[in-house]
């Protein structure tokens, strides 16, 4: 028998003692007062760890691991809270992937809550009917037709049933509570609502919520959500048949159909064409994990529709052609930018939902063929992107491919993503999303979430010339994600899990973290903070401003960037030969991270 009502968050806030997260009396830091609650970006001890984007998310998963619950249970009410304290990114209006490692069978195991295209949806579902030709990103972006069947509610009630403790009412119950007693607006919250603002105001409900007065609410204020936490009951009371079918789903489905326009809108958004049906008929997939061997450890990802194992996975069977350790590091960062070039042309020209396309999983990992892609690489000098894809199928020897189609254009912006593990020894890392930042702009009236957008990470137009694309939009297919949540063992145990935010920059930054830790042996929070740049086999390489000046030696072999201010959001755990875990997050990206373990070391 499952046990039940057992997971409640408790009034407790959260402080910074000795670099770990610990309890205190809600009156020290009640969101009421107006105060932003602190984070601390690196704990470590014993008993189970969260390393999630905001303080209410990471402390309902430790009051989890406290009361006894595994890591899945405590990653479900991560994810809810997450829906309610980082709602431009997560939440039950999006999908993700869901990685778990369990203690017991020593397996690793995945779930794929990616969202689907509605049974309406075709090969032309972004082709305007009036033109003949494409809508504009932009327009399509903000919209009832961008918006796909979410699965994050299904991905929780399947990682429950496999591993959890708990049922999904007790889960959802921190959540709850946070969405009615409210929340301190942070600067990155206000930050991301004020840019959306000009989208935002175009829809009554999302207006009513995030621009109270006309204007983003002020940091430090508490924002409530009771339509959420109404919503969060019903799911808790009635299970997830009222989402997958029931009164939520016809509100999700009325929303994408008759997006809820305000009264000055000046938009006319394209309607949706997501059903009830869809909602029912959706299902997560169980899957097995991507699986490379690198250096003296083992790499588990995400297999497709997610193109994150596949790419990482690509990338290091490259990269173990050289000894990064004893290069000079510009150019080890020469063939790490060389070898994702190679890696992402292979993504776009075969990486789609595998229920439609063939995608050659096994051949694109295959170490015969990374030797191939491996002979590419000029030393000492970069090659001009886009490259050309290579054959998998029939990789031949390094001779010269046909020209290159055009690079896809990667519109996917940001996610969110955490990981988890508890005293068991199970492990989570889990990214989910609503695709851009706000998703498609739209709040369900009533039901206080946003809904995603992840249907314009579709192609909306082929790409890859004369050949077949792996990703234009069909009838219940999934589109392919960039995102990719990975756990690394070492001697079959748990090593590392992470997993960051980014969009298609999701790849390079958790390959340039294994990277860092595994090749030029640096500390896992040194991994995490150092500088990050990222090819995805475009012209130039997107780099942040202390990668540009730090690695000048980079433009001798040619290569030139373009600055980016951020690139990701990682979140890591690393279990220690002392059998502690260091859960470590973000010092500065994104206003930093919130970490946090059950018993901090002394």
């Amino acid at each position: 028998m499952r046990a039940r009502r057992g997971i409640g968050i408790s009034s407790v806030a959260v402080v910074a003692v000795t670099g770990a997260l610990v309890v205190a009396p809600v009156a020290s830091a009640a969101p009421d007062q107006g105060r932003e609650l602190p984070k601390v970006p690196v704990a470590q001890g014993y008993g189970g760890a969260v390393v999630s984007d905001t303080v209410q998310a990471t402390q309902a998963g430790l009051d989890v691991l406290r009361r006894g619950g595994t890591a899945a249970d405590a990653a479900v009410a991560v994810a809810a809270v997450l829906g309610v304290t980082d709602p431009n990114m997560a939440g039950i209006g999006g999908g993700g992937y869901f990685v778990y490692y369990d203690a017991k069978t020593r397996k690793v195991s995945t779930i794929d809550g990616r969202e689907t295209t509605p049974a309406a949806g075709d090969k032309d579902l972004f082709i305007n009917p009036a033109t003949g030709q494409p809508y504009a990103f932009a327009d399509a972006v903000t919209s009832g037709l961008s918006v796909g069947t979410p699965g994050n509610l299904a991905v929780w009630e399947r990682a429950l049933q496999r591993w959890g403790r708990y049922d999904l009412d007790d889960a959802l119950q921190p959540a709850i509570r946070v969405a009615e007693r409210g929340f301190p607006v942070t600067p990155q919250l206000r930050k991301e609502i004020e840019q959306n603002q000009p989208r935002f105001k175009q829809f009554s409900s999302t207006a009513a919520l995030y621009l109270p007065g006309g204007a983003p609410p002020a940091v430090g204020s508490t924002l409530r959500n009771p339509d959420l936490a109404k919503t969060y009951r019903e799911i808790a009371r009635n299970g997830t048949r009222a989402f997958y079918g029931g009164a939520v789903g016809r509100d999700v489905a009325n929303a994408a159909q008759n997006p809820p326009l305000a009264s000055d809108a000046t938009i006319v958004p394209p309607k949706g064409k997501l059903a009830i049906g869809d909602l029912r008929s959706y299902k997560t997939l169980d899957q097995a994990p991507t699986h490379v061997r690198y250096r003296n450890v083992d790499v588990y990802g995400m297999a497709p529709s997610s193109s994150g194992g596949t790419t990482v996975g690509e990338s290091l069977n490259i990269l173990e052609r050289f000894d990064l350790s004893k290069a000079p590091r510009d150019q080890a960062l020469h063939f790490y930018l060389e070898a994702t070039k190679l890696a992402y042309a292979d993504r776009g020209r075969y990486v789609g939902d595998p229920k439609f396309v063939n995608v050659p999983t096994a051949q694109l990992l295959s170490d015969s063929y990374a030797a191939v892609r491996a002979c590419r690489i000029d030393p000492i000098r970069a090659t001009p992107a886009p490259v050309a894809p290579g054959n998998p199928l029939n990789p031949g020897d390094c001779t010269p491919p046909p020209p290159s189609a055009t690079p896809t254009s990667e519109n996917e912006v940001h996610t969110n993503h955490f990981v988890v593990a508890d005293a068991r020894g199970n492990v989570v890392t889990y990214t989910n999303t609503l695709e851009q930042v706000g998703g498609s702009g739209i709040v369900v009236p009533g039901r206080g979430f946003l809904l995603n957008n992840e249907l314009t990470d579709f192609n909306f137009t082929p790409t890859q010339g004369t050949a077949a694309d792996p990703n234009l939009p069909a009838a219940g297919k999934r589109p392919r994600s960039s995102m990719s949540p990975t756990i690394v063992l070492k001697d079959g145990n748990p090593w590392l899990a992470l997993g960051s935010p980014g969009g298609s920059t999701i790849i390079t930054t958790v390959l340039q973290i294994i990277i860092n830790r595994v090749d030029f042996g640096l500390s896992l929070p040194d991994a995490v903070a150092a500088p990050r740049a990222t090819q995805r086999n475009t012209a130039s390489v997107t780099a942040e401003p202390a990668f540009i000046t730090g690695n000048p030696l980079l433009a001798r072999y040619g290569h030139t960037f373009t600055e980016q201010a951020e690139i990701g959001a990682a979140a890591t755990l690393e279990f220690t030969d002392r059998g502690q875990i260091l859960a470590v997050g973000e010092p500065t990206r994104r206003n930093g991270t919130s970490a946090g373990v059950v018993h901090p070391a002394r």
